[in-house]
């Protein structure tokens, strides 16, 4: 296979897979064992492409909550104070879950506590983060039955997702949208639509902090030198455009389903891993 051809399928596993919850890091490892293993820069490239793909899905929501924050609201004049508390509520929120993160990421770094790459703890990370995303949204349905749909995120809830992401970032299968989208579900945001909304925009600051952060390591340590820059640009492109693709679906998806069919996706896969691949993979 050629080395363009190889890049153009990573980028697609990376675009299809990096807000789905279903895990990037363990579907690009696994691929990576029959397409080749790629540079840290390309592994960044790709994800930065994923990225952006939200950045332009987002971009009204965004600019909106700015211009609210710094008290220009894209409203009309009835509302706007109102809107404009909501709005900067919300960016603390965001920010409160960042922050989390970034501490949390930078600890975990300082202490070294990282898995190690291969199969047989992604395997079992997709099998159980699918019990735990089944267990999330039978709570959160009854919740719902309970109290109403609640689209509301708490500030505990903002602290929680931030920590999601350090957990998801140590445990390779794990997946960053699945681990902070049912921590916002279990921890009372009954509405799938709000936690996977909060869980996107508060992955866009977090990924561009990390990939920004591997990049100056990158550079610093003379690892860029040497990339195959057209392969790399192939893959870029390709990440982005499958990402766009996947979270608009996904985005409609959960207006009428409930993320079961990616649990179980997740359970087949983690066995399918356990038992035909070798453990040392």
């Amino acid at each position: 296979m050629s080395d363009l051809l190889s890049a153009l399928l990573l980028g697609i596993i990376e675009g299809i897979t990096e807000f789905l919850p279903i895990s990037s890091t363990g579907h690009l490892l696994i691929a990576q064992y029959w397409l080749g293993a790629r540079s840290d820069l390309f592994n960044i490239a790709i994800q930065a492409g994923a990225i952006l793909a939200v950045v332009f899905i987002y971009w009204r929501k965004l600019l909106a909550l700015i211009a609210a924050f710094a008290g220009r609201p894209l409203v009309g004049a009835e509302g706007e104070a109102a809107h404009v508390i909501s709005a900067r509520n919300y960016l603390m929120k965001l920010a409160l879950a960042f922050a989390v993160t970034a501490i949390g990421g930078l600890l975990v770094k300082k202490l070294g506590w990282q898995l190690p790459d291969n199969v047989t703890p992604i395997a079992w990370a997709l099998i159980i983060g699918a019990i735990w995303m089944l267990l999330a949204e039978h709570l959160a349905a009854r919740r719902a039955k309970a109290i109403g749909e609640r689209h509301e995120i708490a500030w505990f809830t903002a602290v929680l997702v931030g920590i999601a992401q350090v957990v998801a970032g140590v445990f390779p299968g794990t997946s960053r949208s699945a681990s902070t989208i049912f921590v916002a579900l279990l921890a009372g945001t009954t509405s799938r639509a709000a936690a996977t909304e909060f869980a996107f925009l508060v992955g866009i600051p977090t990924m561009f902090a990390a990939t920004g952060y591997e990049l100056i390591s990158l550079w610093r340590s003379g690892g860029i030198a040497n990339e195959n820059w057209g392969a790399l640009a192939v893959a870029f492109l390709a990440s982005m455009v499958t990402a766009f693709v996947a979270v608009k679906w996904l985005l409609r998806y959960i207006q009428s389903h409930r993320f079961t069919a990616f649990a179980w996706y997740r359970v087949l896969l983690g066995a399918a891993l356990l038992i035909l691949l070798p453990a040392n993979v």
